[in-house]
C-alpha cells in the first residue's frame, strides 16, 4: 500500500497492491498499522455507498462544520469518477486550493480527504458506483457545502455536468 501526498495538506491518494491469479484478484484497501504509521484516521462510524446511473452525474461539494467534520476515504467501487477535494480549512497552508483524482475499478485508488475539506465528484462513465469510509457522524445542522463550478476554486473538472440536483447547482460564491 503507498500513501500519496497530494497539494492539499493531509489529503492522500492511497494506491493498492493487487494479487492477482486464475480466480481473480486480491488487494488490501485499508490496514490499520499502515494507515496509524502516517497519522491517517482508523476508526470510521460508518460506509456508504452512493449509486450513480448516468455520465456526468456531479455530487458535491459537501462538508461539515466542527465539530461535526468528516473524514471520508473513497473508493470507486464499479465504474469511473474524477473525485475531488477543496480545502477550506482557513488554518491550512493548502487552503482554498482543489486536488482531483481519478478513481475507478480498475485502479482501485482511493482519496484520503480530511476534516475540514469539500468533497465531490462527477461520474466518468454510467453505472459508477462511489463507497465511502467516513469518521464522524452526519450532522444536519452541520451539513453544508460550496458550489462546483465556483470561480473562486477553478476545478477543472474532465467533461461537462449533465446530472445534479439543485441544492448542489445552487450554493452561493464562497466568501470564506
Amino acid at each position: 500500500m503507498k500513501i500519496l501526498p497530494t497539494r492539499i495538506q493531509g489529503a492522500f491518494v492511497i494506491e493498492v497492491q493487487r494479487f492477482a491469479d486464475f480466480r481473480g484478484d486480491f488487494y488490501r484497501s485499508f490496514d490499520v498499522d499502515v494507515f496509524r504509521q502516517h497519522g491517517l484516521v482508523t476508526d470510521y462510524s460508518y460506509l456508504a455507498t452512493a449509486g450513480n446511473h448516468q455520465r456526468g452525474t456531479l455530487r458535491g461539494m459537501h462538508y461539515q462544520i466542527d465539530p461535526h467534520g468528516e473524514t471520508k476515504l473513497v473508493r470507486a467501487i464499479r465504474g469511473r469518477v474524477f473525485d475531488v477535494a477543496i480545502d477550506l480549512r482557513k488554518d491550512s497552508p493548502s487552503y482554498m486550493q482543489w486536488f482531483g483524482v481519478e478513481l475507478s475499478y480498475e485502479n482501485q485508488r482511493q482519496f484520503y480527504i480530511p476534516s475540514g475539506c469539500a468533497h465531490g465528484y462527477i461520474t466518468l462513465e454510467d453505472h459508477s458506483d462511489v463507497g465511502y469510509a467516513i469518521a464522524g457522524l452526519w450532522n444536519q445542522q452541520a451539513a453544508r457545502g460550496v458550489r462546483y463550478n465556483d470561480p473562486r476554486f477553478g476545478i477543472e473538472w474532465p467533461l461537462g455536468v449533465e446530472v445534479v440536483i439543485d441544492r448542489d447547482a445552487n450554493y452561493p460564491d464562497y466568501v470564506g
